[in-house]
């Protein structure tokens, strides 16, 4: 497959991501690929992305969404799990350029429009104010009472002195 750019790559993390259970929408793509940390900054760069992809037989389109084909997910599979986002998509890369297509398939029609489209929604909904599950927690300042054995005895028993 060539060339091979960071954001086949990113796609394919966000779209393992979106479309675990069912074909993804493109607004769940773009929210997983923010999510991984790989934002839609490029629509255009996206678009050819996604063409690339589908017409190597890696992305497919099901209904109103995308997934994965059988060898784009025994490409992604195997990825080290705490790994950073970079270098997971430089993992995904090395496999991309060992991927032989067996045949071309017809490119999945996608515009920047639509893109445009998704981000705007997305945007839409990460204005609105809710809880999101998916953010990490903020880790808690270092308290001013010293921790160990002396701040808490076991089975509350108060300390006595005489």
């Amino acid at each position: 497959m060539y060339p091979i750019h960071d954001t086949d790559a990113q796609l394919l993390l966000a779209t393992l991501i979106a479309a675990k259970r069912r074909p993804a929408t493109l607004q769940e793509i773009v929210a997983a690929a923010e999510f991984i940390g790989c934002p839609v900054t490029a629509p255009k760069a996206w678009e050819t992305a996604f063409e690339r992809l589908s017409t190597h037989g890696l992305l497919v389109a099901e209904g109103e969404g995308f997934a994965l084909t059988p060898a784009a997910q025994a490409m992604v599979t195997g990825l080290p799990k705490k790994a950073e986002t970079d270098e997971r998509v430089f993992l995904v890369r090395e496999k991309l350029t060992l991927h032989k297509p067996a045949a071309t398939v017809a490119a999945v029609a996608m515009t920047a429009e639509q893109l445009d489209v998704a981000l705007t929604a997305h945007g839409a909904l990460a204005q609105q104010g809710g809880k999101n599950l998916l953010m990490p927690k903020p880790k808690r300042e270092e308290d001013n009472y010293p921790r160990g054995p002396q701040s808490r005895r076991p089975f509350g028993n108060p300390r006595r002195y005489s």
